[in-house]
């Protein structure tokens, strides 16, 4: 899975280690269209299919295969005029109740693609909710295979915490997204422990001033933070408009110099002010690392109240990139 940018970590970087893959999936037509300038031949997947016929005539010309959910899609295909067959995935929605079609409509609708001279292969497709909790997939497991009773074709299902958990559910296709850029679906980074997972971003920068703060002084807008005895922090040239996360609080932690601490005070626009007390050797210059190698992107995203998805995708364009 390489949409949203390769979970923000830029589709042309990430291609080349993801290369060897039987093929990808994201959501927008001009990614996909990047992937075939790229050098892709392989197949692409439009993982919430088209909205309008035009998308239909990039299908087309790019030989992109495409989610199908809905009767305004099927359509839509049904209508087009095709240089060749689209291959689809045809989508049921056994309990996640975001698309697809309902098991007892699934039949109808597999029935329908199958008549349809503009769709090629049928690949049967669900997506579960809670493949990463206690819930699990039983239910939704249930409910596919009620509704694909009798339908032969190639299955898929696992996402990236069914792949990690729940190899019943592998069939014929997986689609392996956050695991792919070393963070955990399930939020918490030691869920991942043992699996060879390593993270693929590093969010770094250093220090660029510090202060020493006597004891009842305040620090940042808002004065959300008060010292309770004297003690000496660091600026980071770092901020939410960097994409770091406006929301993290007091105590989201922090590696400075290698050695793990926190956040003190608001987190402003450009700069982040975090303690030194653990590192008191920083000064000007001291490299910083906000989360990656040494710094789970999971336990930050724990701290700020969200995953680690998003904070992969929020990391703004301003932020220079060095590949490794």
């Amino acid at each position: 899975m390489v949409k949203a940018n390769a979970y923000g970590h830029g589709l042309a970087r990430a291609f080349p280690g993801l290369r060897a893959t039987d093929g990808f999936g994201l959501l927008d037509l001009e990614e996909a269209v990047k992937l075939r300038e790229l050098g892709w031949a392989g197949p692409i997947l439009l993982l919430e299919g088209f909205f309008r016929p035009t998308d239909i005539d990039v299908i087309d010309r790019y030989s992109l295969a495409t989610v199908v959910h809905c009767d305004e899609q099927m359509r839509m295909l049904e209508m087009a005029r095709l240089s060749k067959p689209v291959n689809v995935h045809l989508k049921m929605n056994s309990g996640m109740n975001r698309l697809g079609y309902s098991p007892e409509k699934y039949r109808a609708a597999w029935e329908r693609a199958r008549a349809c001279p503009g769709i090629g292969q049928i690949t049967l497709m669900t997506h579960f909710s809670d493949a990463d909790a206690p819930r699990g997939i039983a239910e939704q497991m249930a409910a596919f295979e009620r509704g694909a009773q009798g339908i032969a074709g190639t299955r898929s299902l696992a996402n990236s915490a069914a792949t990690l958990w729940h190899p019943i559910s592998h069939f014929d296709w997986v689609r392996p997204g956050i695991i792919l850029y070393g963070a955990s679906p399930s939020g918490v980074a030691t869920a991942i422990d043992g699996t060879g997972l390593q993270p693929a971003m590093t969010l770094a920068s250093e220090i660029i001033g510090t202060q020493t703060v006597a004891e009842g002084q305040t620090v940042g807008y808002g004065s959300t933070f008060t010292a309770r005895k004297t003690m000496r922090i660091g600026v980071v040239a770092c901020g939410y408009a960097d994409g770091y996360p406006r929301v993290a609080p007091e105590g989201t932690p922090v590696i400075v110099d290698g050695v793990r601490t926190r956040i003190v005070g608001r987190v402003s626009m450009d700069m982040i002010t975090v303690d030194l007390t653990p590192v008191p050797q920083a000064g000007i210059g001291t490299r910083v690392e906000l989360w990656g190698a040494k710094l789970p992107i999971d336990d930050v995203a724990a701290a700020c109240g969200t995953i680690g998805y998003e904070l992969m995708c929020a990391v703004a364009p301003r932020v220079p990139v060095r590949a490794e």
